[in-house]
């Protein structure tokens, strides 16, 4: 796979002028509206653990009672302040003509993942709180290979839990090119779906879930509403197929394993200078905690996921052996979602989990090159 280097590669020659001062203005929107939600969702968390602990303990429900008590209300009052900047996203969205502005729609579509997060979240709560109980400070021991089993039943079951809903591909042109696409990955049987979403965004994506049995490729109905060709649709196609052979998913479990254990470590010295996780008045701060890592891991985690991203373009470029309509597709991206070919650092190192535009295209380019006759 080659390097991502921009070197000699100009966006001026695969976009013209308007459709960069469009992308520009929508994504400072997009960030602004992201920062403004996380500044918002840390102040919710500073002011839960302050305000939350003097009211715990009167609920007398003993520890696991109470902490599912206070989970619960972190989880509805985060939803609830985040709720604002999604509906202000989905009206900016609107508003550069990226989607309809239908926020029951849109919160319809959210109803299997939100279900799911939540169960996931209580249940840690529970353990942990319990393992707190139970071996004190140092809980993080046993809790650092729960969190492994649960990010991966989590993961497991994803790939059902986002499938739901969808249904198989009509079209039988499209079916047969995706079990050609499947023969040249070596991943055949595996499920691919289509998910409607057009009565809440115009905006095209797919996506892999899922790993073993649960594996599930979905491609979003505005992928296929004759906006991209042929060859572009089969390009997302082999994208998506190569993060299954790729087994990315599991990957992506690796790399949590490998960071559970200091992840839990660092929770548990943090609460424990406020009494430890075996108080449940402790889990708002412990969310706070677990959100600012978040925050800081963050540019590395962007590098592992922009690494299996590429990884997955040059699987694509070699099964479908068409660069022009893979350069097209990114050219194309663009204009129906408006994203920024070439975005500033800090938003490249927070915000991007895919490689930027430029550097797709220019993957596209080189893949070009190697296969011309010399």
């Amino acid at each position: 796979m080659p390097s991502l280097d921009l070197g000699g590669f100009d966006e001026h020659r695969y976009f013209n002028a308007r459709s960069l001062d469009r992308a520009h203005d929508y994504s400072q929107g997009s960030r602004l509206i992201w920062l403004l939600g996380t500044v918002a969702t840390i102040a919710a968390l500073v002011v839960l653990t302050r305000r939350l602990p003097r009211h715990v303990q009167a609920i007398g429900l003993g520890r696991i009672g109470s902490a599912l008590i206070v989970g619960m209300v972190v989880l509805v009052t985060l939803w609830f302040v985040g709720l604002p900047f999604g509906l202000a996203s989905l009206w900016w969205q609107h508003h550069w003509d990226l989607a309809p502005f239908d926020p029951l729609a849109w919160l319809n579509a959210q109803r299997y993942a939100l279900g799911a997060s939540v169960g996931f979240a209580m249940l840690t709560i529970v353990v942990v709180v319990g393992l707190a109980g139970r071996f004190g400070r140092r809980w993080w021991i046993p809790a650092a290979p729960f969190f492994v089993v649960v990010g991966a039943l989590f993961a497991f079951v994803s790939g059902w839990v986002y499938a739901a809903g969808t249904h198989r591909i009509g079209d039988p042109q499209l079916r047969a090119d995706v079990a050609r696409i499947e023969r040249a990955e070596h991943v055949e049987g595996t499920p691919v779906h289509v998910q409607d979403v057009s009565d809440w965004t115009d905006q095209a994506n797919a996506f892999a879930v899922g790993f073993g049995p649960s594996t599930n490729v979905v491609l979003w109905d505005t992928l296929l509403d004759e906006r991209f060709t042929r060859g572009e649709v089969k390009a997302v196609v082999a994208h998506e197929l190569g993060h299954v052979k790729s087994r990315h998913i599991l990957k992506g479990l690796v790399w949590f394993a490998l960071f559970a254990l200091p992840g839990a470590f660092v929770i548990a010295e943090l609460t424990r200078r406020r009494g430890g996780l075996e108080d449940p008045v402790n889990l708002p701060y412990a969310v706070l905690v677990l959100t600012v890592i978040g925050l800081l891991a963050a540019p590395f985690t962007n590098v592992v996921s922009r690494r299996y991203e590429a990884e997955a373009d040059w699987r694509s470029l070699n099964a479908t052996h068409d660069p022009a309509s893979t350069r097209r597709l990114f050219q194309s991206f663009e204009r129906t979602s408006l994203e920024e070919p070439d975005p500033p650092l800090w938003d490249y190192l927070w915000l991007e989990t895919h490689p930027t535009l430029m550097q797709r295209i220019a993957m596209a380019e080189r893949f070009e090159e190697r296969q011309t006759p010399r």
